[in-house]
């Protein structure tokens, strides 16, 4: 056998294992290689991680780790590692997945109904990576509130519920910037200008609004309320406002995880701050998060005359208005009737 049919047979063969080997690395870089069976997870990446920290982040639903390491330090991922919350979805290749580790999917938050900004630091902490302590500390810290004319009572006013795109691995201090900014573009010179019309700064209508809100769930209803709030105001008469007694029980005693459905007469008595039968004018704060609908119902609140309102017995969810304290007796006295018959004592 001549030289120059060795050499072709040399080559034909080291083509050949070329070839093999070039179609096992393609297969180990484009074959599937998860092992979950949902259509999509998402995995969370701590701020500070190693590629270590990551494998074993990933190992529950990555089917082989060899080949995903091959492609992480091809791709340069072992030494390029990003904190966030990352999409993998079912039957992504080594490929795919090196590179879905490198988009970092923004969290939609969402908040309302909170009563307390410790209720709010703890559903945000449940969503994003800074946990509820580090939060509270961040939005009460004294310097930032003092900056921007809030305070511990009223710190729960510079958030605008709705929801929100930010990252997960964002910082306690970019959530805090965030929420203030989206305060101060919510609060435009219209809105600011109808606060003041009333007597008011935004803070105190988010104080009333909180009120109304929980006055009332029905949303056509809140304007008439915050119109007999105003007009109650207005007369220098106490607010009267039920839900502010309620409140002003569950922070004296602690606890905000009990359910109060009724007022007695004894708890108007109650000594404190937010009890607006004991104290003239608004509360030191709100008694809860408005939602925009409150909010607008006290920056465009109907023009009435009532003083008094009650629930409803023959429309559930809305009230019944008085002008006359006469009036208002006899629809309270059919509440009361109707409530006591139900047997509810708390």
């Amino acid at each position: 056998m001549n030289i120059k049919k060795i050499i072709t047979i040399v080559s034909v063969v080291l083509i050949s294992i070329l070839l093999i080997y070039g179609i096992v690395v393609l297969r180990q870089i484009f074959s599937p290689n998860t092992k979950f069976t949902e259509r999509e997870v998402y995995v969370y990446v701590p701020t500070d991680s190693r590629y270590t920290d990551v494998k074993n982040i990933v190992a529950p639903y990555i089917d082989n780790m060899d080949h995903f390491d091959m492609v992480a330090d091809k791709r340069g991922y072992t030494t390029n590692v990003i904190p966030g919350r990352f999409l993998i979805t079912k039957d992504m290749n080594s490929y795919e997945l090196v590179k879905a580790m490198r988009l970092n999917s923004a969290v939609k938050l969402a908040f309302n109904n909170q009563e307390r900004i410790e209720d709010l630091a703890g559903r945000i902490g449940s969503q994003i990576e800074p946990d509820s302590t580090l939060l509270l500390n961040t939005i009460k810290d004294s310097i930032f509130m003092n900056e921007n004319g809030f305070n511990e009572d009223n710190i729960l006013a510079m958030f605008i519920p709705n929801t929100y795109e930010v990252y997960w691995n964002t910082t306690a201090i970019k959530f805090r910037d965030k929420m203030i900014k989206e305060y101060r573009n919510f609060w435009t010179e219209e809105r600011v200008a109808k606060a003041e019309k009333q007597g008011f700064t935004p803070i105190e209508v988010t104080t009333l609004a909180s009120i109304v809100h929980k006055e009332s769930v029905k949303k056509d209803e809140r304007p008439r309320i915050a119109g007999v709030y105003l007009n109650r105001l207005r007369a220098g008469m106490p607010l009267q406002a039920d839900p502010t007694v309620i409140y002003a029980l569950k922070k004296k005693s602690n606890d905000f995880e009990q359910i109060i459905k009724r007022v007695f007469y004894n708890d108007l008595l109650t000594k404190h701050p937010y009890n607006t039968y004991m104290n003239v004018g608004l509360p030191p704060g709100p008694i809860a998060m408005p939602d925009i609908t409150a909010l607008e119902a006290v920056l465009n609140p109907e023009k009435n005359d009532f003083i008094y309102f009650c629930a409803s017995i023959d429309r559930f969810g809305y009230h019944e208005f008085a002008v006359t304290l006469e009036e208002h007796n006899k629809n309270a006295k059919k509440y009361s009737d109707w409530i006591n018959s139900k047997g509810v004592k708390r």
